[in-house]
């Protein structure tokens, strides 16, 4: 006897239609009444397909319903129980994977004492002592070198500067590109750039280098001057706000060719993410703000509780929710978290990892160590190997068998986690001791937003599909 079953995917609601998260293909399924009617009919019971059809045959044609219920069946919102249950995502890859970013730590000095550093505060995972504090020319080219021999056919690499304060090595950047690019010509490849920066070292010269070389920058910022200087200090206990307003405003003035945007640590005492939005798109005039938690063990004074968890939702709920509005109107909104999430829905990404560490992305150390991403960069213990040497192919298939979404039990029921594949090594590491461990302190967090963030994108897919049409591809 065949039976019918549900299958795994969360409903929600988007302009006033149901809609469905198909967790095992990652899709989204606007139900029709045929449709809602057989999911809601079947509930959390197994039943003969005859039987479901008989129970809803006085409200829609028989025809219909049995095309509706194959329809179901094809996309996985249905499924035979004496069936086995596909796997959600793939295997952890066999073949080598093609570099698609190297991300260059060209130094682990940086001239600000910002007190929640995941690099230099309570919780950093490398000595800096026993490594250079600055990339050399020399092992910058290998690095270059590195990058596109693993790069394989991608036609594009992207190369991003990283520190410390990366522009404490300028000369090491210019020196950089310059052989990127070189060498980009000569193997028919494309190169793309970028940098972080806390601002405090842009000058004239900086910027006219940046604008010159088309090279995208990404601005660490907390907000306004109360929130700026209450973390983001120098060594004597000043505040970096005044400093890097005037050098900003420079940036944003001459560099217009590609958006410059800035990226925001979200603490314990600095949770008021409406404002900082307002005051560092509105007001400063950034192309897009993106937030993060702070990388933190639990116990620290700035690590967020489950109340600002809470509060965070939403403010990102309401900020999501004017995105919406934008969106609808055919403007820009920089809520840049949202449109990622957004970005993910639309070409239905199913993560067996939660990014490219380890993966298409690597970092490297200011000694040429590779490691699984900048986060780890001059850690001996996720080291994968060098630009030199190359990749250990065997720490490197090590490392993807022990993180796959498959070995996270805690994963397995959750439908978020072909989004979020149980989040950032890196934080896992931090708070639980252990980078293969799913970060399950903010898991309702997660669902909740990524909900959010589905019923935008439903909305935008009924009413102005077209601005979807930028994720294509």
């Amino acid at each position: 006897m065949t039976l019918l079953r549900r299958g795994e995917y969360h409903a929600f609601d988007a302009d006033g239609a149901p809609y469905v998260y198909l967790v095992p293909s990652a899709g989204v399924f606007r139900l029709d009444d045929t449709s809602a009617a057989v999911l809601d009919a079947l509930g959390e019971q197994d039943l003969e397909p005859s039987e479901l059809v008989r129970g809803l045959s006085d409200r829609f044609p028989v025809a219909d319903l049995r095309a509706t219920v194959e329809d179901l069946l094809n996309v996985r919102a249905l499924r035979l129980v004496d069936r086995p249950v596909e796997a959600p995502v793939a295997s952890p890859p066999r073949k080598r994977i093609p570099l698609t970013t190297l991300v260059m730590n060209v130094t682990s000095k940086c001239n600000l004492a910002c007190t929640y550093c995941y690099e230099y505060g309570e919780d950093k995972i490398v000595e800096a002592s026993r490594k250079p504090r600055f990339m050399n020319e020399e092992t910058a080219r290998q690095s270059v070198d590195f990058m596109f021999a693993e790069s394989g056919e991608s036609p594009m690499v992207h190369l991003t500067f990283f520190g410390g304060e990366t522009l404490l090595n300028f000369k090491v950047l210019k020196s950089a590109l310059a052989y990127a690019k070189e060498r980009a010509v000569t193997l028919g490849k494309t190169v793309d750039t970028s940098l972080t920066t806390n601002a405090t070292l842009l000058r004239e010269e900086i910027i006219d280098w940046i604008v010159e070389n088309d090279v995208g920058v990404t601005v660490s910022m907390d907000g306004g001057r109360e929130q700026q200087d209450k973390f983001r200090i120098f060594s004597n206990g000043m505040g970096s706000y005044d400093v890097v307003l005037p050098n900003i405003r420079m940036l944003l003035e001459r560099h217009r060719r590609r958006p410059v945007g800035a990226r925001v640590t979200l603490t314990k005492q600095n949770l008021d993410v409406e404002s900082i939005y307002r005051h560092l798109r509105d007001e400063l005039g950034f192309w897009e703000v993106g937030f993060a938690p702070v990388t933190t063990s639990w116990q620290r004074d700035y690590a967020i509780q489950e109340d600002g968890f809470e509060a965070m939702l939403g403010q990102f709920q309401r900020l999501a929710d004017e995105f919406l509005q934008y969106a609808l109107a055919g403007k820009h909104h920089g809520f840049s978290n949202v449109r990622d999430t957004l970005e993910e829905i639309h070409k239905g990404m199913s993560k067996a990892y939660p990014c490219g560490a380890g993966l298409g992305l690597m970092g490297v150390a200011t000694d040429g160590d590779v490691a699984l991403c900048h986060r780890f960069a001059g850690s001996d213990s996720h080291k994968i190997g060098s630009v030199t040497g190359g990749v250990d192919r065997g720490k490197q298939e090590d490392f993807l068998m022990k993180h796959h979404i498959a070995n996270k039990t805690d994963c397995s029921t959750c439908w978020a986690r072909p989004l979020c594949a149980g989040g950032c090594y890196h934080e896992a590491h931090t708070r639980y001791g252990a980078s293969e461990r799913p970060n399950l302190h903010y898991c309702e967090w997660i669902r909740r937003w990524t909900d959010t963030c589905l019923q935008v994108y439903g909305t935008l897919a009924e009413r102005r599909p077209e601005y979807l049409a930028q994720f294509d591809g």
